[in-house]
């Protein structure tokens, strides 16, 4: 495999192989963050790493209480080796414990926005009817961030981005939690935190990360723009998208519409998507 892939090509996943091990330490139960490094590292023919990454993924389905695919990630490893010893211990304790629960454990899924917002028009004046209603996840992070009475409702409102969905627009709209820490109302690391904590999803750093400008112009100029959001890698089937606002529903649709690829969402810092999309956009 090592052989047919270009310079670029292999330094690429060689990148990508440098980031994702960074994120999987640090949060070693984000199993797809572990399915991309474990896809690079068969790309660059590195059998003993697929191996080990293949094992990091059947634990992290163990400790999310997912046995079944946690079984079945070891069976995968036991095709390629069926001589693993660890493989053929683990399934087997996998396997006992699940005889013995009275009930299967829940299978624990990665949250997702909230159904419609009501709440989405904000007080400018305009008439609601002319801003159609989506769920671009306002709904949520009023919960996250006004409920938790990390700030106020006025101040939320002042800061929530409400793009014209019918007007393409001119620049990237600033997100949220930009908007938060513009106003020093919050800074972008303590945001971030919080949505982590809540999305559960992995922080990229874009600023590290050798873009590939044309990869982000597959999305549409419109979509990215008006949700601020970016694909900053592609591995298979798969587009990796960063975005600064992880429960906005209406932006993976439109990028799921224009894509045709599974979507896996990162957390990014605001400043570096809109450096990114400028850049791309000029």
């Amino acid at each position: 495999m090592l052989g047919t892939l270009n310079p670029g090509e292999e330094a690429q996943l060689r990148q990508t192989i440098e980031m994702f091990e960074v994120i999987t330490q640090s949060q070693p139960q984000d199993y797809q963050s572990l399915e991309i490094l474990k896809e690079a590292y068969l790309k660059l023919s590195m059998e003993n790493e697929v191996i080990q990454t293949s094992k990091r993924i059947a634990e992290a389905y163990v400790q999310l209480g997912q046995l079944s695919s946690a079984i079945l990630e070891y069976e995968t490893i036991l095709q390629r080796h069926p001589e693993d010893a660890d493989a053929m211990t683990a399934m087997a304790e996998i396997e006992s414990k699940a005889n013995n629960l009275t009930k299967p454990a829940p299978e624990m899924e990665m949250p997702s926005p909230r159904v419609s917002d009501a709440l989405f028009v904000k007080k400018t004046g305009i008439k609601a009817a002319a801003q159609p209603e989506v769920d671009d996840g306002r709904q949520t992070m009023f919960k996250y961030f006004v409920d938790s009475k990390l700030i106020t409702s006025m101040d939320f409102d002042l800061c929530w981005p409400a793009p014209s969905l019918t007007t393409p627009p001119t620049k990237t709209v600033e997100p949220f939690i930009y908007n938060l820490a513009e106003r020093q109302l919050m800074t972008v690391d303590k945001s971030l935190k919080v949505l982590a904590d809540r999305s559960r999803l992995a922080y990229i750093p874009l600023e590290r990360y050798e873009l590939d400008i044309e990869l982000v112009r597959t999305a549409p100029r419109e979509t990215c723009q008006r949700w601020c959001v970016a694909p900053f890698d592609r591995m298979s089937k798969s587009v990796m998208i960063a975005t600064a606002n992880p429960f906005n529903k209406k932006a993976a649709a439109d990028l799921e519409e224009s894509l045709r690829h599974r979507l896996l969402f990162y957390l990014a810092a605001p400043a570096d998507l809109m450096r990114v999309l400028s850049k791309a956009y000029r």
